[in-house]
């Protein structure tokens, strides 16, 4: 079966994770994707060695690229990137500010070369800001747009536990891209794409930044708990397990209430008649329901919720992740041996894409460089 984007080339001067997550992305789709690394290559090659020796992250961001090991900064390899790009459709890439520009590969320089060709500048903070020079790992940027304020226990800030930040860039990135494919069948000209990590997390923080801007009041930090909702939050249970319990309306209360505490004058108590009444009041709520819970075994409680039709889920660790019911994995080829990832999000006319393999270090650099040379 053909992919959307087959014949389409795709060049990134990238590392990391939020270009390699949006250039992943589009050769899941059937671009030729050309990766330029460095002869030590990208360095999240050698952020762990869980998948066999390779690393994780560059597993799971660089299948179905080729690899080309060249020197930007070389006469020879620059002219040879040039030519490849007249030839290429996307350019996509995220090194430190200016740098890409210092080497001849800025976006208004490439764009007034090559009119069809859609660029993608990658950075921390944006350009023409005070932030513009900073570094911007992820962490740092939950910091920086005040996600690390909302998440986590009263206690203190949290980190949420994956690389948000870069993975909410590169799906801009790649929705950005897609956009700008479909203006360029229609008037020809390519485009000039920017996009932050700050920018893509600082959007996603739209809710709290209006709420506060309206109320005066930062959103508290809850645990898994929900700071305007109660009964809404994690309980343990007989053995041991944490169940996450959603109860969203007066409604679902009162089952709740008649199916899962088998108090069905509940909502008619004090201090329990309104959600209102109820977050007030949360800690006496919450340990009243605690108490239920304590009361059940994992596979009670959530068969009594789910016969109740009470919106829950379970509270969990990896291995429960690895043996969920709804995950779905696929298998792709490294240098290696096979590896097994989760397979991607969006299921095209029934099955998932197939994916290609993940390049060694430069794996296609003389096959690349004969045919542009």
């Amino acid at each position: 079966m053909s992919k959307p984007l087959t014949g389409l080339l795709v060049v990134a001067l990238e590392q990391a994770v939020a270009a390699p997550y949006c250039s992943s992305h589009l050769a899941d789709a059937g671009a030729r994707v050309i990766k330029i690394e460095r002869p030590e290559g990208d360095f999240a090659r050698g952020y762990d060695k869980s998948v066999g020796g390779l690393a994780s992250y560059f597993v799971w961001l660089n299948r179905g690229k080729q690899s080309l090991v060249a020197d930007i900064k070389n006469p020879g390899d620059a002219a040879l990137l040039h030519n490849i790009l007249s030839k290429a459709d996307v350019f996509i890439q995220n090194l430190a500010p200016g740098a890409a520009a210092r080497a001849g590969f800025g976006s208004t320089e490439l764009r007034a070369k090559y009119p069809r060709l859609i660029t993608v500048d990658i950075s921390g903070y944006g350009e023409g800001n005070a932030y513009a020079d900073m570094k911007a790992y992820d962490l740092l940027v939950q910091a920086e747009s005040g996600l690390a304020q909302i998440t986590g226990h009263p206690a203190g800030p949290g980190r949420v536990g994956v690389s948000v930040c870069d993975i909410a860039c590169g799906m801009n990135a790649h929705a950005g891209v897609l956009e700008a494919l479909i203006q360029r069948g229609i008037t020809g000209n390519g485009a000039r794409l920017e996009v932050s990590l700050f920018g893509a997390l600082a959007d996603w923080m739209n809710v709290p930044l209006l709420y506060w801007e309206g109320t005066g009041q930062q959103p508290e930090r809850v645990g898994l708990a929900h700071p305007s909702i109660c009964p809404y939050g994690a309980f343990a249970t007989s053995d041991g397990a944490l169940v996450l319990i959603s109860i969203q309306n007066e409604r679902e209360f009162a089952n709740f209430c008649r199916d899962f505490m088998a108090e069905p004058d509940l909502p008619k108590a004090p201090g329990y008649e309104t959600n209102v009444a109820r977050c007030a009041q949360r800690a006496v709520v919450d340990a009243h329901v605690a108490t239920r819970f304590a009361q059940m075994t994992r596979d009670e409680a959530t068969a009594t919720l789910k016969a109740g039709g009470i919106a829950f889920g379970l509270v969990n660790n990896l291995p429960g992740l690895a043996a969920h019911p709804a995950l779905r994995r696929t298998t792709l080829e490294t240098e290696m041996g096979a590896a097994s990832i989760v397979a991607p999000a969006v299921i095209r006319d029934g099955a998932a894409p197939a994916l290609g393999a993940v390049p060694c270090i430069g794996q296609h650099s003389i096959q690349i460089r004969q045919e542009f040379a």
